[in-house]
């Protein structure tokens, strides 16, 4: 299974094989009796925007576990439901909340049942470089009784991975066809409900796209909590044979059913919407603009009004409601709030290892053969995933405050401030929101102990992704709070060894990382060796503004006591 990211496929590494027996509608009636009767032909556009609102309601909700938010005030359809418990990784979490919407609202749905490596047999098909065929599809049978709808949703999270995103965006077979496909790189494409899917092993749900043009995203995790963070560079942009990064689900429709006395559609095909008649089908996240061939995506450039520009800011400028700009002050705002909710989501899954115990357990001899990837106990709560991306947040933070500055100091036309000490008003608005955003966790006494975002850079490459590891060190605690830790001195070691591992913010699915103590020790250390790097990347924002200020206040010359002169 995927390390806090996404399950593996426990059957076969080259196969998997998945067989599972406000808004505008109001749910279907099968919906009340548990039952999941198709009385919808197709997908309509209604449907869609339907679809839209849902995910649009449960990102903006205060929950944090799916269950939460499908029992929450966000799900209109909650009162519908028989008792059970909704849960999913990331790879799930979309099909889930698909399938849970196309049971509502009487509607089909269908699924890639079995997926090849497209690089032969042996591969991991999570990480398959070519990408993965698929050699099979299944769908919600339709008759006119129904069928029960919570055996298919538990089936989804059972067998269901990030390799079936992982195909090529050219498919348009009308047989083997894709669940998903590539959408255009505008905000009338990348609406709520679209798949951000990472190929390093991550998928997520778009909830928001924001008049600035950030998109705002939320994922679970193995441990079934939910984080929401703003889709940023660990979005690997790679060629359409792994399908990144956006994909939006496919319409389908039945053909050549019969409609029962009750309503039921019975029998019957399903039927995709082929790419040629989606009106925003699109290859333009792998061609670029101007166009080149996709599977050349590494050539790809992107000119928007004349300005070339990398992909994200591309993206950026794309997603944005009339032209391109950055309101520095706001855009650090909003990054603090960003890295918040991202800590918050971790206090969560934090919490979780430790109500289970694990950190009073011994640890293994060696690591997972990938921290990344794997199964069991590490999967489901260690974090060295979550981190990484949280480290790349803070990291991206720090590069766009440097950028920010320099657009000031040569009066970029894109920069709209009109102070005159940005350096002053970013640093201030950092100070704001770190007083906002307070993490507090429980030590190994039971007293709380409190930090801020400042706390947490000056010890983000402290923080432990190792789940047997005491809640303290989980959060990088040094001196005094860290005396009420338990660990032993084997616990001790291997937090030490494992400090490499946490400098390094770029996950590398595909090394070798079955380590123990001794070989951590003694290195090498580098990207490719699977033991980590020497050091982390600069992402003191405040320190960085701070040396800012201080400078430029010693630079401005003495200004005379007006009083005084005569």
């Amino acid at each position: 299974m995927l390390g806090q990211g996404c399950k593996a496929v426990i059957l076969s590494l080259s196969v998997v094989f998945v067989t599972l027996g406000s808004m505008a509608f109001a749910p279907a009636a099968s919906a009340n009796d548990g039952l999941w009767r198709i009385t919808e032909e197709r997908w309509s556009d209604a449907h869609e925007k339907a679809w839209e609102d849902f995910i649009a309601g449960l990102g903006a909700a205060d929950c944090w576990t799916l269950d939460e938010c499908l029992k929450s005030p966000a799900n209109p359809y909650r009162h519908t439901d028989p008792r059970t418990r909704f849960y999913a990784d990331c790879a799930d979490m979309p099909y889930v909340l698909r399938a849970y919407f196309a049971w509502k609202n009487g509607l089909p749905f269908a699924w890639q049942s079995a997926m090849r490596a497209h690089d032969g047999p042996g591969t991991d098909i999570r990480y398959s470089l070519e990408g993965n065929d698929i050699v099979a599809r299944d769908s919600v049978p339709r008759t006119a009784r129904g069928v029960a709808a919570v055996p298919i949703l538990h089936g989804i999270v059972n067998y269901v991975s990030t390799a079936m995103f992982r195909r090529d965006a050219t498919i348009d077979d009308p047989v083997m066809f894709t669940d998903t496909y590539s959408p255009r790189l505008d905000r009338a494409a990348i609406r709520p409900g679209t798949i951000a899917y990472d190929v390093n092993g991550h998928a997520s749900l778009v909830w928001r796209v924001e008049t600035s043009g950030r998109i705002l995203i939320f994922s679970s995790h193995p441990d079934h909590s939910l984080s929401r963070t703003f889709l940023g560079r660990e979005f690997l942009r790679t060629g359409p044979q792994l399908g990144s990064i956006f994909q939006k689900f496919r319409p389908i429709e039945v053909a050549g059913a019969t409609r029962a006395a009750n309503g039921a559609l019975v029998g019957g095909r399903i039927v995709p919407v082929m790419n040629a008649d989606l009106e925003d089908f699109s290859l333009e996240q792998y061609a670029g603009n101007p166009p080149v061939n996709p599977y050349a995506w590494g050539t790809a450039q992107w000119v928007w009004n004349g300005e070339s520009m990398d992909f994200y800011t591309y993206l950026r400028a794309r997603m944005s409601l009339g032209d391109l700009e950055y309101h520095p002050v706001a855009e650090m705002r909003g990054m603090m709030q960003s890295i918040c909710f991202d800590l918050r989501a971790r206090r969560h899954a934090v919490e979780i290892s430790i109500g289970r115990g694990i950190q009073n357990t011994e640890p293994p001899h060696r690591l997972p053969s990938n921290i990344y990837g794997t199964h069991g106990v590490w999967e489901l709560y260690s974090t060295p995933s979550r981190d990484a991306r949280l480290k790349t947040a803070f990291k991206e933070m720090y590069d766009q405050t440097v950028d920010f500055i320099k657009m000031d100091m040569v009066d970029a036309p894109r920069l709209v401030y009109d102070g005159d000490d940005l350096a002053g008003d970013l640093l201030a608005a950092y100070r704001e929101q770190n007083e906002l955003c307070r993490i507090e966790y429980k030590n190994s006494a039971g007293r709380t102990v409190t930090l801020t975002i400042d706390d947490i850079v000056n010890r983000l490459y402290d923080l432990s992704f190792d789940p047997y590891q005491c809640i303290e060190r989980r959060w990088g605690a040094a001196g005094e709070e860290l005396a009420t830790c338990n660990d032993g001195a084997l616990k001790t070691r291997w937090y030490e060894a494992q400090r490499y591992l946490r400098n390094q913010i770029d996950r590398t699915y595909d090394v070798e990382m079955g380590y123990s103590i001794e070989e951590l020790e003694r290195g090498p250390w580098g990207p490719r060796t699977g033991r980590g790097v020497e050091a982390g990347p600069e992402v003191d924002v405040r320190g960085y503004l701070k040396g800012l200020v201080a400078r430029q206040q010693a630079a401005a010359p003495d200004i005379a006591n007006p009083v005084a002169t005569p």
